[in-house]
């Protein structure tokens, strides 16, 4: 065979099997046999390696992998990867709806119901049509570069096919369907190696191999069902979906539109006793509100869109005997009490522990030494005690008594008036809370400073660091006496260490762990205060009244700048130059709308939504997503809700064009 009759049969073979991938693996309609399969990709393996310069990066041939070992790089994604909220009830469920109608200000909407895959989460990009790469969820800001262990997977199209968008990413979920993960585990144990707990670990588990030849043996699959694009002139979810399959990619087959929460809760009716006949797990259903531009007007919060959340079906259950009792502390200094149980199986995991959460807990169950309890895992890492079988209780059990001391340093614990947990107030010696205060201080949403927990063990336990100003003052010579350190950990951790002062306000403000101050609270009050002098000084009265900071959030930030000790960390970080003040951004163009309240609603010619409302934002003006006397504007674009024009005319509220809002800007 000659080179170009080489490249021609390289072609045809490499349709082909494509066609049969898709065939086999996305619609379920296979149309050769599996032995007429292997003969093909046989000869298409032994011609790319005779005539390596025809082979595609996106050749079928890709999907058996390769012996070589990788590392996984790390890469941002474009959108961040939001967790969605969950819930367990049907009346939380109408609790959503009520939010969803009143931030519509009733507006139509529709609920676009899928089921909710028990795996592992993906982000696949594609580049004309060819796959570029595959990301994990990682932390949802950035994850690992898992590009050649997902072209293994034959369910995800290498290329696609007809009128796809030029740049696209999709999102899904990788799992292993039960077929493929009862065959892992019988070659497991025949091996004598240990079986894997749940498909979801496993699926997890190859994901993350270093030899994607490995992975190709695994039998993962995968459902993709979010696509984002700047090129798709489609409003509907669902309608997005149908024309991603077109392209080629293999999305949910149950997902159906929904025009009340009443047709929502029957589909989750459904589903609840029908997914024990799918060859995979589910966990739960996602309801996703339809349109794209009601998404982007009831918009998100730090960790999870509004438009969007997850009903977790109800928990297994299982009885186990309560063997013992530890008290964990965390880094706030609360006590949590866990129980030690008996081995068992409960969804598909060995579990030996179980939280408690509180001495409320212990009390309410009235829970015994020897007792055998119902344990449940309601969507929760660890599992939860929710009840004791009285009727087994042995004569012998011993009832628990909360503890009064901390179990780490035997300082007298203290419970404050409407709190569940008790704590141990010692927070600048209590060994875990200075750990765990150094580990939230260097956390990838923190200071994202390149270390882990064992190091930072290591570090407090040699007495370099007592708490995190004092990692400022390491040097690469302590280091290098500690038995974990080599010259290029020492270093890197140094360089990671002076790279982490460059952090915005708003990160180093939450990384100083403040309680009730999270993600979202430390932007909001950095914006407000604009440094950490001025939020020292604000009473309880001038906190409350920042947006969304209410009388818990107040107490808590005047009770941790009361204490000395916290004031002369925060001295030493300004020292070390850590940056304690908000930086004024090009972005800020003037106050021309400063003072005023202003809704957008619509769809605009010049801008997008999100561009608008960053330009309100620049010129000092504020975004609220519903109408109220309080309102100035509201700035209105095409295909506005009927409701928002009557609502707005009721309030007197001023009703301007995107031209009109440009010449308010420009004045």
């Amino acid at each position: 065979m000659n080179k170009m009759q080489a490249k021609d049969r390289i072609e045809f073979l490499s349709k082909e099997l494509n066609k049969h991938n898709t065939n086999y693996y996305v619609l379920s309609n296979p149309t050769i046999s599996d032995f007429e399969y292997d003969n093909l990709i046989q000869e298409l393996i032994q011609l790319e390696n005779q005539f390596p310069e025809f082979k595609s990066n996106t050749s079928p041939s890709v999907r058996v992998g390769n012996d070589s070992n990788q590392k996984f790089e790390q890469a941002e994604h474009q959108y961040p990867m939001l967790s969605l909220g969950n819930t367990y009830s049907f009346s939380d469920l109408d609790e959503f709806d009520l939010r969803i109608q009143k931030a519509l200000d009733g507006e139509a909407y529709k609920y676009c119901c899928e089921l909710k895959y028990d795996g592992t989460s993906i982000s696949i990009i594609y580049e004309n049509g060819k796959l570029t790469k595959a990301i994990t969820r990682g932390d949802g800001t950035k994850g690992d570069i898992v590009t050649n262990n997902v072209k293994t997977i034959r369910s995800i199209p290498l290329q696609l096919n007809g009128n796809f968008p030029e740049k696209l990413e999709v999102r899904g979920e990788i799992l292993l369907p039960h077929k493929a993960f009862n065959k892992m585990n019988e070659e497991r144990e025949k091996n004598n190696e240990t079986p894997f707990a749940n498909p979801r670990n496993a699926a997890s588990g190859s994901l993350k191999m270093q030899n994607s030849s490995e992975v190709s043996k695994r039998g993962l699959d995968a459902y993709l069902y979010y696509v984002l694009s700047e090129n798709i002139n489609e409003d509907s979810h669902f309608r997005k979906i149908q024309k991603a399959k077109s392209w080629g990619l293999k999305t949910p087959k149950h997902i159906e539109l929904k025009s009340s929460i009443k047709a929502v809760k029957d589909f989750i009716s459904y589903w609840d006793s029908e997914r024990f006949n799918l060859d995979f797990d589910i966990d739960g259903i996602v309801l996703k509100i339809d349109s794209h531009k009601q998404q982007d007007e009831l918009g998100l919060t730090a960790k999870s869109p509004r438009w969007a959340i997850s009903y977790k079906f109800k928990a297994e259950q299982a009885t186990s005997e309560l063997l013992s009792v530890d008290y964990q502390v965390g880094r706030t200094g609360a006590i949590t009490p866990v129980a030690n149980l008996a081995p068992i199986q409960l969804a598909g995991t060995t579990v030996k522990r179980a939280s408690i959460h509180n001495a409320d807990q212990i009390a309410l169950h009235n829970l015994h030494i020897g007792d055998f309890v119902y344990v449940e895992k309601g969507g929760e890492i660890i599992p939860k005690i929710v009840g004791v079988d009285i009727n087994k209780r042995p004569l012998s059990a011993k009832e628990i008594i909360f503890i009064n001391h901390c179990p780490e340093c035997g300082t007298e614990l203290i419970r404050k008036d409407g709190e569940a947990k008790h704590f141990c107030p010692n927070d600048s010696f209590c060994p875990p809370q200075i750990k765990g205060k150094i580990e939230h201080f260097i956390s990838r949403k923190a200071m994202n400073i390149a270390s882990g927990e064992a190091t930072i063990d290591l570090l407090v336990e040699s007495k370099l660091i007592n708490n995190f100003a004092d990692l400022y003052q390491l040097t690469k010579e302590q280091l290098l006496n500690l038995e974990r350190f080599a010259d290029k950990s020492a270093e890197n951790l140094i360089t990671s260490i002076q790279d982490s002062k460059k952090v915005p306000f708003q990160r180093v403000l939450y990384a100083l762990g403040i309680r009730f101050v999270g993600e979202t609270v430390a932007k909001i009050l950095a914006k407000s205060c604009k440094n950490i002098d001025s939020l020292q000084k604000l009473t309880f009265e001038e906190l409350i009244e920042i947006d969304e900071i209410g009388d818990k959030i107040a107490i808590s930030i005047i009770d941790y700048f009361k204490k000395e000790d916290n004031r002369i960390l925060i001295n030493r970080l300004k020292d070390n130059g850590l940056i304690f003040e908000i930086e004024e951004l090009d972005t800020i163009k003037g106050k021309q709308l400063e003072g005023l309240s202003i809704i957008i609603s619509g769809s605009f010619e010049r801008y997008s939504r999100e561009e608008l409302k960053g330009r309100i934002e620049a010129y000092g003006g504020k975004n609220t997503s519903s109408i109220s006397k309080k309102t100035d504007y509201l700035v209105a674009g095409d295909k506005i809700g009927p409701s928002k024009l009557i609502k707005a005319e009721k309030f007197n509220v001023k009703i301007i064009s995107e031209n009109e809002f440009e010449t308010l800007i420009s004045e």
